[in-house]
């Protein structure tokens, strides 16, 4: 009897460790804005190196992820603005992680360095369409732009006052899209996250201000939005989303936050 209850227990014990060594990290998903990929990125290695729990990213734009928490479909939604009442009514929160600038970008032969708000506003909404009439080249100005929805155009616009107003050449889907677009074409100006600005491009003086995370964070430089975490209110994120969620806004993520090119709002 002896032999038969201590087999029992070898075989218990044998199975509690297959079972233990088989199980799958706990995952948290991310679903949003593509602004806020590098920032995201950098946070999830961190944050893996240090546990053990990976954090997945879905670069499908702030419109779209938001709507992704709100269904159920990610643990935590990414936005590059913030959320609207209505967004917030039904049931949403949304948590300010950092702030980040938006670029407004040329490519890099453009001669023209420094733009002000409302030349900017001007250029995208058609009233300046050569570049020679703000110091440029005789050539007609391109201009590009994100899709609706996008947290990019909705803070552009917002900013400089052009919202449904500006007479896009093309929309595009993501960051990186608008920057490979305006680094082919000579005449093209865009807007995109300072962070995930290349040297492909040049990035603008605004009002005599260079972007940077110094100006974005003393407000200098005007045409910065918030990068949030959108919840679903009152409704309890997993363990493992919860505990990601106060890691990427405790002081420990702050470096890992300014190291991505924007500035950490805790």
């Amino acid at each position: 009897m002896k032999k038969l209850i201590s087999a029992l227990l070898v075989g218990a014990l044998m199975a509690a460790l297959l079972v233990g060594c088989s199980k799958t990290p706990s995952t948290v998903t991310t679903d949003g804005s593509t602004s806020m990929e590098k920032v995201i990125g950098a946070l999830a290695e961190s944050y893996e190196t240090k546990t053990g729990t990976s954090v997945t990213y879905n670069p499908t734009g702030s419109g779209t992820g938001i709507k992704a928490v709100s269904e159920g479909r990610c643990d935590i939604g990414l936005s590059s603005r913030a959320l609207k009442s209505e967004e917030e009514a039904s049931g949403l929160t949304g948590t300010v992680l950092a702030y980040d600038g938006i670029a407004i970008i040329v490519h890099p032969d453009n001669p023209v360095e420094d733009l002000d708000l409302e030349t900017i506003a001007k250029i995208y909404t058609g009233e300046i369409t050569n570049w020679k009439d703000v110091g440029g080249n005789d050539a007609e100005i391109v201009l590009i732009g994100r899709e609706a929805g996008s947290g990019t155009r909705d803070g552009f616009e917002s900013i400089t006052g052009t919202k449904d107003a500006c007479k896009y050449r093309q929309e595009l889907t993501s960051t990186g899209d608008v920057i490979t677009t305006v680094a082919q074409n000579p005449d093209a100006i865009g807007y995109a996250s300072l962070a995930s600005v290349k040297d492909s491009v040049k990035a603008l003086k605004v009002g005599g201000v260079t972007p940077s995370e110094q100006t974005v964070k003393d407000g200098s430089y005007v045409v910065q939005r918030p990068f949030v975490l959108v919840t679903q209110t009152g409704k309890a994120l997993s363990d493992a989303a919860q505990k990601f969620f106060d890691y990427a806004l405790s002081a420990e993520a702050r470096d890992t936050i300014s190291a991505a090119g924007v500035v950490a709002a805790n």
